[in-house]
């Protein structure tokens, strides 16, 4: 069964609430759908963090990650919200295929960009620069 994008994105928020909680967080969900974030990451020492939750699929090599979100009227962008580290402090992807969550730092999403690449394997070209490795952003 398909699931649609509304769909996608609430397993995805219980997939890193449930990663977050097996790491030993504890977590917060704020109520509404009016937030620029998810979910709530509650640190030992009393910090609050907030967490923009993305479903992502890989094609096997790189995880193509939408790194903002739109608001619709009548099927049509009316507005485009870029995540930066104003509005959010991690932005965490879950990858069904590998049902693997990856936490990236905001402070990396700049002033906002609409998309990201986690690489899973090295480039064809070798390149190196500029690439995100998947695997350095296995730990918040």
């Amino acid at each position: 069964m398909e699931l649609n994008k509304k769909a996608k994105g609430d397993l995805a928020e219980l997939k890193v609430a449930a990663d977050l909680r097996a790491r030993g967080y504890r977590i917060a969900i704020p109520y509404g759908e009016d937030w620029d974030f998810d979910l709530i990451l509650c640190r030992d020492e009393g910090s609050f963090e907030r967490v923009q939750v993305k479903y992502a699929s890989s094609d096997g090599c790189v995880i193509q990650v939408q790194a903002c979100s739109h608001s619709l009227t009548n099927g049509k962008v009316k507005a485009t919200k870029y995540y930066t580290a104003a509005t959010i402090d991690w932005l965490a992807v879950w990858e069904p295929s590998l049902d693997r969550c990856f936490y990236l730092p905001a402070g990396e999403l700049g002033a906002g960009m609409n998309y990201l690449t986690l690489r899973l394997s090295p480039s064809r070209n070798n390149q190196v620069r500029g690439i995100r490795p998947a695997e350095r952003y296995t730990r918040i």
